[in-house]
């Protein structure tokens, strides 16, 4: 099936959240919770929609669950924005069933992760990422982040998928600023790059990235969309002012506890609540304490931003 997407052109670009799935008091998915969120998401103005994804706590949720919230997102997105769903399976087979259900369901596009739990060789990887893309028409974006899933996505690896027509993007996430450069100097303008993660946000959009796939977006949407507004246009100066309101939030999202410290953002901000299924537990004590802090820091002083 891969041979029926467009080699060469993603138009995804823009602000994608990565979307928090939201829970009830019975930490039951609350659709018409993670509804709302999605809804406000695309009212603040994001391009994009990903849904999930690590902070939409996939591995957390029942295979009927997952494709729950996704109906949920492709209902609430209308159509007026591409809504990407993550691929984040314990086995190839069931990636491929997932891959073609979030197309039958009407997703946009796939953000496929590796093979959770087990760590593959890069022939492995590119099998996995091969056979997913081979099930489905949809377009998909490759995720690579070695720190949280331990399998890099190698540059020669990844010139070898390139003749796979409908793996079209890349989200970086790599901690390494220098890959947004050796990616365009192996591969050319083939893949259209996201950065992501929070605190590399800048660099990689300054270095040629078309999207920014967003933890942090969730809480604030209008300053996200504003830095990117500002790279965009080459206002380096107005980006940098941002930038550096931004980045102690930012570096929530690089943390081991991101999908707590997003979601607690979301709940302050009152645009969410901040319940995680086990074994995730909210944030407690100092680190509670801190988040909170810079959360509200960040929420006093936005009033001076050059928005």
């Amino acid at each position: 099936m891969s041979g029926a997407a467009s080699p060469l052109a993603c138009e995804w670009s823009g602000v994608f959240p990565a979307v928090t799935t939201q829970f009830g008091r019975d930490m039951t998915v609350d659709l018409q919770a993670t509804g709302a969120v999605q809804r406000a998401l695309i009212e603040a103005g994001v391009h994009g929609l990903v849904v999930l994804g690590t902070v939409g706590e996939n591995n957390s949720l029942s295979a009927e669950e997952k494709r729950a919230v996704l109906a949920t997102a492709v209902v609430a997105a209308a159509g007026r924005v591409p809504v990407i769903a993550g691929v984040s399976e314990f086995t190839t087979a069931a990636a491929v069933r997932f891959a073609q259900d979030a197309e039958a369901a009407g997703a946009s596009g796939l953000m496929v992760l590796p093979a959770m739990v087990y760590v593959p060789t890069s022939a492995e990887l590119e099998s996995h990422f091969r056979a997913v893309a081979a099930a489905t028409h949809l377009p998909i974006m490759l995720y690579n982040n070695p720190p949280a899933y331990r399998a890099a996505l190698e540059l020669d690896t990844l010139r070898r998928l390139a003749d796979v027509a409908n793996i079209v993007a890349l989200k970086e996430s790599s901690a390494d600023s220098r890959r947004f450069t050796d990616v365009f100097n192996a591969c050319g303008e083939r893949f259209t790059l996201f950065a992501g993660l929070d605190d590399l946000a800048f660099e990689g959009l300054a270095l040629g990235a078309r999207g920014w796939v967003s933890g942090l977006t969730n809480a604030f949407p209008r300053e996200s969309l504003a830095l990117y507004a500002a790279l965009a246009a080459g206002e380096l100066a107005r980006a940098r002012t941002l930038y550096r309101w931004f980045m102690p939030l930012l570096h929530l999202d690089a943390g081991h506890d991101l999908v707590q410290a997003i979601k607690l953002a979301e709940q302050v901000m009152g645009r969410g609540s901040e319940r995680v299924r086990a074994p995730r537990r909210p944030l407690e004590g100092a680190r509670r304490a801190q988040v909170i802090e810079l959360i509200e820091r960040a929420a006093a002083s936005r009033g001076t931003l050059p928005l």
